[in-house]
């Protein structure tokens, strides 16, 4: 199990990293996290939802997405409650208080999928969630310490060395946690280092000094990683920095304060003419933006408030009247309507409100939510798209009968204004397809042609991750620790079972 000295210290990529060196060395190599707290998530292959986190460190490990994968799946949807996805299935929504409480029933779940994702796999690889540091929350924890001493296995500390104080927050970590807990840590990692590592020789007989705690690697800061979808909206904020490089097209993105599903962005990012703008709370979407998206969002009605008292509806009238191209994904495609209602309270409050009146279409939300992947194409240019529904919510109206998007067995989904400069689909992902993206780039500029091709991309990028981690991290003590380690868990779980 890898666990944090803190929040985005890396541990999602360096799992996913050595999901890949593992499979490459022949490996079955699993992840799995007990617990995940994001509003991007994937659809799996058995029909329920995971973080985006373990979606990449599946398709690293060369296996197929399960819900067992990441079995509690925490989606924020105020500043104080979360939806509770457990399984792959929505159990509810809870406050942070209530949702503590809950923990301990849950623990009980996690290692069900544990058993189950464990079973006839040679290495999983576990991804902890913020810090064992974080002893206040220990009490019922199923995210780090907690997990690893129900399920028995060993930790590896990752440290975060790009943001500084990385000698304290190790030593730190040592001090507050127990004897037992210490003692289950083997080892740890620094992260994101950046120049000779030889200058830190230093530090590393310090930490050693002061916790006994051997290093398996110093990984150097991996530029190409910014490449991978991620899963938390802190992202954003360095992503913004790099979207304000000039491009040929711009792509303006509200950022909504439940933004979801985020990374439906990454494939236009990725192109090299093409900016995307994140546009934060305060600021203006710019006047000479191609193409104002709206995003998915995890509490539509919310967001529309907060859309609202932004400013954002008047700038984005105001791009549509200049004749720019105005989009919506999910969340957003619901907001481009003229009413969205909430009546049973889903996504928070009961109640409704007008929506941005961009499309003649209304949602009502309810009935089940719809998880699948699809394929299908676009209406008129035929373009091919494969994607993934993930929604709660009927929506309706004169618009639907222009449908942007044809999905298998002849399902029309999305809306089309008549002027054609305003569209929306439920279907995330859409631009992850090459064909797709780059017929819609083009639309926006005459004669504009890409070859880049994005899942082709994320392989490669994947590679580049593992080679680093090979030349970086002792993997053959690694190999052998897990090897011997694991063998007698396994069948010290398989007793316990017995």
């Amino acid at each position: 199990m890898f666990q944090g000295t803190g929040s985005d210290v890396g541990k999602s990529l360096l799992v996913a990293g050595l999901c890949r060196v593992f499979k490459n060395r022949g490996l079955n190599v699993v992840p799995f996290k007990p617990q995940n707290m994001s509003n991007n998530a994937a659809v799996t292959d058995d029909g329920g939802e995971i973080g985006r986190a373990q979606a990449l460190q599946a398709r690293a490990a060369g296996v197929p997405l399960s819900v067992h994968m990441n079995p509690v799946l925490l989606k924020p949807q105020t500043d104080i409650g979360a939806q509770v996805v457990v399984q792959g299935k929505v159990e509810g929504t809870a406050k942070a208080r209530d949702y503590h409480k809950l923990k301990p029933k849950l623990l009980a779940r996690v290692l069900e999928s544990f058993e189950i994702v464990a079973e006839d796999a040679d290495l999983v690889l576990v991804e902890g969630a913020g810090s064992p540091a974080e002893v206040n929350l220990r009490d019922g924890d199923i995210a780090n310490m907690g997990f690893a001493e129900a399920a028995d296995v060993p930790v590896i500390l990752v440290a975060d060395i790009d943001r500084g104080g990385v000698i304290a927050s190790l030593v730190g970590t040592h001090a507050v946690l127990s004897d037992d807990e210490r003692a289950r840590i083997k080892g740890y990692i620094i992260n994101k280092f950046r120049g000779d590592p030889t200058l830190f020789d230093d530090g590393l007989k310090i930490i050693e000094e002061k916790t006994g705690w051997p290093c398996f690697g110093v990984v150097p800061h991996i530029a190409a990683a910014r490449r991978l979808p991620e899963e938390d909206a802190m992202t954003l904020d360095h992503r913004r920095t790099a979207a304000n490089e000039a491009g040929n097209i711009k792509i303006a993105v509200p950022r909504l304060s439940r933004i979801a599903n985020f990374d439906d962005l990454d494939p236009l990012a990725a192109e090299p003419d093409v900016s995307v703008v994140i546009v934060n709370p305060g600021e203006v979407i710019p006047a000479d933006a191609d193409v104002v998206l709206i995003p998915g969002s995890k509490a539509t009605l919310s967001d529309l408030k907060d859309f609202r008292q932004q400013g954002w509806d008047i700038d984005i009238l105001a791009h549509h009247r200049r004749g720019g191209m105005v989009i919506g994904i999910c969340g957003g495609y619901q907001m481009l309507g003229h009413r969205v209602e909430d009546p049973d309270g889903i996504e928070g409050p009961p109640g409704g409100a007008d929506g941005l009146g961009l499309l003649d279409i209304a949602t009502v939300m309810g009935g089940d939510k719809a998880l699948r992947k699809v394929t299908g194409t676009v209406t008129g240019s035929g373009a091919t798209i494969v994607g993934y529904e993930m929604h709660i919510g009927d929506t309706t109206g004169p618009d639907t009968e222009r449908s942007w998007l044809m999905l298998e067995a002849d399902r029309p989904d999305g809306a089309c204004s008549v002027d054609g400069r305003v569209k929306g689909a439920y279907v995330h992902g859409l631009f992850s397809s090459d064909t797709f993206r780059h017929t819609f780039l083009a639309d926006l500029r005459a004669g504009r042609s890409s070859i880049m091709a994005y899942e082709t991309e994320i392989e490669v990028v994947l590679d580049e991750l593992a080679g680093v981690l090979e030349k970086s991290i002792d993997v053959v003590a690694l190999e052998n620790f897990f090897s011997s380690d694991q063998t007698g868990s396994r069948q010290s779980r398989r007793s316990r079972r017995r």
